[in-house]
């Protein structure tokens, strides 16, 4: 009986089975195949070009470009299939890059031009997608919940500093707070542009919240994942725990102490009795 193939399927591996099928032809001809599949990896301005397939025999030069320079070869004569362009894209990330891949013999000799696959275009500010954000502090007071999110430093520089999100993006950067009530499934937000939220609250009830990073400009990556949840009230918890912990191994060494002390005690009634018994004069009959 024939095992059905789902059309959609089959169209989402006809690339990367013909890419191998063209590598093995290629491969079987004496010229190095092109790369494919060349994808960009980048996560607050980190940058990677990852590509296929792996080498057999030959090995790639991978270029760079911001469109007003020329080629820049970046990772020369390397048997892997990434290539690490985070120094070149920080230098401006409102620049568009173009990058390829050239496939070559491993002692760089080819009559012609090497194959080559370019990248699509990247642009670092529009592109780079954003880490997770992370809560610094938090804080509540009676009817105010005060939370404060740390802005990770990226690798862009300025004048030999590394910048934040917030020096690279300013006040297109928002935060925007989910918070509830503990215990409960109705969920507010609110939206900041700076790094800081005080928000109204019932007095008297703990809340748990996260934060998400947003790129207001942005119509694809424009949201970062969320944050970890935090509650306020974890201190206390954490303190009660621990209060629990602590009374419970005094309570244990107590015991100890009393027991261990009724036994020393017993033990040298024991011992005066015994001699008393040996210096008491024989009586006679």
């Amino acid at each position: 009986m024939a095992i059905p193939v789902r059309p959609r399927l089959l169209a989402a591996l006809a690339p990367t089975f013909l890419g191998c099928l063209l590598a093995q032809v290629t491969v079987a001809a004496g010229t190095p195949p092109k790369a494919f599949n060349l994808t960009w990896k980048s996560m607050n301005f980190k940058t990677i070009l990852e590509w296929k397939p792996k080498p057999v025999d030959y090995v790639y030069n991978v270029e760079i470009s911001s469109g007003s320079s020329d080629w820049k070869i970046k990772c020369f004569l390397t048997p892997n299939t990434e290539c690490d362009l985070t120094d070149e894209i920080v230098q401006d990330v409102r620049r568009i890059y173009q990058a390829r891949v050239l496939s070559v013999p491993r002692n760089n000799t080819y009559l012609g031009n090497p194959p080559l696959t370019n990248a699509p275009e990247f642009l670092p500010y529009r592109d780079t997608k954003l880490g997770q954000p992370v809560i610094k502090s938090f804080k509540q007071v009676g009817r105010k919940l005060n939370v404060t999110v740390e802005d990770p430093r990226t690798l862009v520089r300025r004048n030999g500093t590394f910048l934040t999100l917030r020096d690279v993006f300013g006040k297109d950067l928002s935060y925007t707070l989910f918070y509830r009530r503990d215990a409960s499934t109705g969920k507010k937000e609110a939206t900041t542009s700076t790094n800081n939220f005080s928000i109204d609250v019932d007095q008297g009830g703990s809340y748990c919240f996260f934060v998400q990073a947003l790129i207001n400009s942005r119509k694809i990556n424009q949201k970062s994942p969320e944050s970890i949840t935090e509650c306020t009230d974890q201190w206390r918890s954490i303190m009660g725990e621990t209060l629990i912990i602590v009374g419970a191994v005094v309570f244990v060494v107590t015991i100890f102490i009393i027991l261990l002390s009724i036994y020393l005690c017993k033990r040298r009634q024991s011992r005066a009795g015994q001699k008393r018994k040996e210096t008491s004069p024989l009586r006679v009959a």
